[in-house]
């Protein structure tokens, strides 16, 4: 037995009776071959595992996967429980608590797409169980692990006031939940993970368009400690968009996670604003003005970071953590508190329902 971080045993890889691999490599599956589980399929096909099968109700999902990848397919997942050591769960959100809970109380290592569940008290049932069995539990929040994130620590370690618009046309996919906990949670878990602190009020207002759920909602939730996030989700937008800024005491980032772009502009050293010469200037004319604040007293990167795959590092870090017996980048327990704070947000837009 190892020890993760947070203090709970974990078994070695296989030791949930199904075994390790050849040379230790993990032995993983993938449950759900829908459009974004064929994703999961394809990359994990060229990552440093033993993508040993698939399981999906859909006869045409199956034959793909065969055909494609040469893997076995079952349209029951129980199929491969003793065959696999680890698996990606990218069903429909409805069926996470049962489809999870079968493989972590059968010994199994955990990838569960976001939302961890439909509700917070499901996605808690499912860290109760990985912590009881020793299992490793990681929840798909893609975002966590854009390359436009880096770059922004200072900032973001102390943000004060957060902005995000994530927009998306109607795709008629994850019609099961409303736009809050298809798109918002994305920006709920950078927040949470970005603020660290309690939210102490939300205020936010949406209705349905095109689904009998939200499709557009916004949201402004207040912290302990003073920060600030507006949150804006639409899902039947004629464009996507998916852009975030942060603002602190030390600067300014702007990020957009669609082209994995930012900015971060910080104060360069030894700013002081009261002793600054603003005589030696002429405001009237721009590119001066422009010149002195950018040359000397503020300093602009320009984050150019279209490299990586977000979700192949995601994939990745599961596959890390389920080697090394740590703890994830996204673990259970950050899933449950993103649905929490998802939970805060609909409560509000209940009070405020369209009529």
């Amino acid at each position: 037995m190892v020890s993760v971080p947070n203090g709970s045993a974990v078994p070695k890889v296989g030791s949930g009776g199904s075994g390790a691999g050849p040379a230790g490599r993990v032995r993983i599956g993938v449950v759900g071959i829908g459009h974004l589980g064929k994703h999961h399929l394809r990359l994990l096909k060229g990552l440093d595992c033993d993508l040993v099968g698939i399981a999906d109700p859909s006869e045409a999902a199956r034959a793909h996967a065969t055909a494609t990848y040469g893997v076995p397919a079952f349209a029951d997942p129980r199929e491969l429980l003793g065959k696999v050591d680890a698996v990606s769960v990218v069903v429909p959100t409805r069926l996470h608590r049962e489809v999870a809970s079968l493989f972590l109380e059968h010994g199994v290592d955990v990838l569960v797409e976001k939302p961890i569940a439909r509700t917070s008290q499901d996605g808690q049932v499912l860290v109760d169980l990985a912590a009881r069995h020793g299992r490793i539990l990681q929840v798909g929040h893609v975002e966590r692990f854009n390359p436009a994130l880096r770059g922004i620590a200072a900032i973001g370690k102390s943000a004060r006031y957060i902005e995000s618009h994530r927009l998306a046309p109607f795709s008629f996919r994850s019609t099961d939940i409303g736009v809050v906990l298809d798109l918002m949670i994305h920006d709920l878990d950078l927040v949470l993970a970005l603020v660290q602190s309690e939210i102490v009020s939300v205020e936010a207002f949406g209705g349905a368009v095109f689904t009998p759920a939200e499709d557009m909602a916004s949201a402004i939730i207040k912290f302990q400690n003073g920060a600030v996030a507006h949150l804006t989700a639409n899902r039947v937008a004629l464009k996507p968009l998916r852009k975030m800024r942060v603002f602190s005491r030390e600067g300014y980032a702007s990020l957009d996670f669609q082209t994995a772009q930012g900015m971060v502009v910080t104060k360069a050293e030894g700013w002081d604003f009261q002793k600054l010469d603003l005589d030696q200037i002429d405001k009237s004319q721009v590119g001066d003005l422009w010149k002195f604040v950018f040359d000397g007293l503020l300093r602009v990167q320009n984050l150019e970071l279209n490299e990586g795959n977000p979700l192949q590092e995601e994939l990745a870090a599961f596959l890390r953590a389920v080697q090394q017996r740590s703890q994830p980048v996204v673990s259970g327990q950050d899933g449950v508190a993103a649905v929490r704070a998802a939970e805060q947000v609909l409560a509000a837009i209940a009070k405020n329902r369209w009529e």
